[in-house]
């Protein structure tokens, strides 16, 4: 049993011929968002190929986040609490009860790992088992220990030392390798998401990387076939996601979002985080305007009662406070692209998304920094999304419900065993996550 290695629970593909009802819960720092969507079989879209069914949204609940900080639980209680409001307003609304979700995961530093193997192929074409036997090898190589494993994606096929081979079934090779991305977060900030899941009775279908839903959600395909970094801004974390070829092929975090420039505010100003938060939605701005200096706005300070006179400031002293740190987050995100090497495929395109993503300005911050195409993504080819439910604050918790429908495409550990294995004793996908809360702790 390697318990270091402890994997979160398999999802069931997707029927082609039946309608299902799915639910899912987005765990954000600042929001927890639970959809409940109809998902029917569809035909074909041609900008969404990869998606084999239409979601329909019946119940939607949203809920400010208590007890998460830079993406991961700090309070286990104040979580559930949330967590369980936003559940029952969904429920309300379809008239459906929730038995299980499928959840993703912000924080505990996300990170990714490739890994490479190579097999003979038995019988001269390639079979099933040789496809099997490659990803087993690649897959025994060890994730480091405290990492769970929340995706293992095979991202191209060798076949005789020809790459990009896409699928290798039947064709002749002796020599069958294959690349596998894996994605892994802490084991603990993995373990207390569910564990908060638990606690409100829900079982947990699957967990998936926050920039991997929201780049099923808000890019289409071309972009993701051409080379694409979807940035997520989130409340406490931004997280990123690669995508070349049509696949993921690198994920990160870094622990600040959009509350850190909210804290900025309310520290200088000496305001309120509440009315902080108000002046970066209503005036905020990462770029400057002429007009900045004559513009002025309403501050009121800390302490104050409700009936004194706020302080009135010119609009450019709320750019010169946010424009620094949203520079430093874009900056960030570059310099990480760039240290593990994927500045040059992604560069180019970038699509912002995420809550914070929607702060004035942005967009051009990210150009002059990222030096590519920059665009605001939002949710795709959904339908029954409340207007204000539309922006990009909501793109991770639509991707959760195209998650399903890909979830073929990733490997999955057969026969319990190998670095991958999350208990050893079920073949099967795992059908409750307390076995393996129990088995691997």
């Amino acid at each position: 049993m390697h318990s270091q290695h402890g994997l979160t629970p398999r999802l069931k593909p997707l029927s082609a011929r039946r309608s299902t009802i799915l639910s899912v819960l987005d765990i954000g720092t600042s929001k927890v968002v639970c959809l409940i969507a109809e998902l029917q079989p569809a035909e074909a879209l041609s900008t969404l190929r990869g998606r084999t069914h239409l979601a329909r949204i019946i119940g939607i609940g949203h809920q400010r986040s208590l007890g998460l900080k830079g993406g991961a639980i700090v309070d286990l209680e104040a979580a559930e609490g949330s967590i369980r409001q936003a559940v029952h307003a969904a429920e309300r609304m379809a008239k459906v009860e929730v038995q299980s979700v499928i959840v993703n995961m912000s924080g505990g530093r996300l990170a990714s790992q490739h890994f490479q193997a190579r097999v003979n192929v038995r019988s001269g074409s390639v079979t099933g088992s040789d496809v099997e036997r490659v990803l087993e090898t690649a897959s025994a190589h060890g994730v480091s220990p405290g990492r769970a494993v929340l995706h293992a994606l095979p991202t191209g096929y060798a076949l005789d030392g020809q790459g990009a081979v896409i699928d290798p079934s039947g064709m002749i090779g002796e020599a069958l390798g294959v690349d596998l991305h894996v994605v892994t977060t802490e084991l603990a900030a993995a373990r207390n998401v569910m564990l908060a899941i638990e606690h409100c009775h829900l079982g947990v279908e699957a967990v998936i990387a926050t920039p991997y839903a929201a780049g099923l959600s808000a890019l289409v395909d071309d972009e993701a076939e051409m080379g694409v970094c979807v940035v997520d801004m989130g409340g406490g974390t931004t997280s990123v996601g690669v995508f070349s070829g049509g696949h993921l092929v690198h994920c990160d975090a870094v622990a600040v979002g959009g509350h850190h420039v909210t804290m900025d505010i309310a520290r200088g100003l000496s305001t309120r985080v509440a009315a902080a938060e108000r002046l970066k939605t209503l005036y905020g701005s990462a770029i400057s305007s002429p007009s900045d200096e004559r513009d002025m706005i309403a501050v009121h300070g800390v302490g104050e009662e409700e009936g004194d006179a706020p302080a009135h400031i010119p609009r450019s002293q709320l750019v010169r406070i946010i424009k620094p740190r949203v520079e430093e987050v874009v900056e960030l995100v570059r310099d990480r692209l760039r240290n593990a090497g994927f500045a040059a495929q992604a560069g180019r395109r970038v699509v912002l998304t995420g809550g914070a993503s929607q702060l004035v300005g942005l967009p051009e911050v990210a150009r002059r920094v990222m030096q590519g195409q920059v665009r605001i993504g939002r949710p795709l080819g959904i339908r029954g999304l409340p207007e204000a439910a539309k922006g990009p604050a909501f793109s991770a918790a639509v991707g959760l419900l195209v998650y399903p429908q890909v979830a073929h495409a990733e490997y999955f550990e057969p026969r319990g065993h190998g670095a991958f294995a999350a208990t050893g004793t079920d073949h099967r996908y795992l059908p409750r996550v307390v076995r393996w809360i129990r088995d691997s702790f």
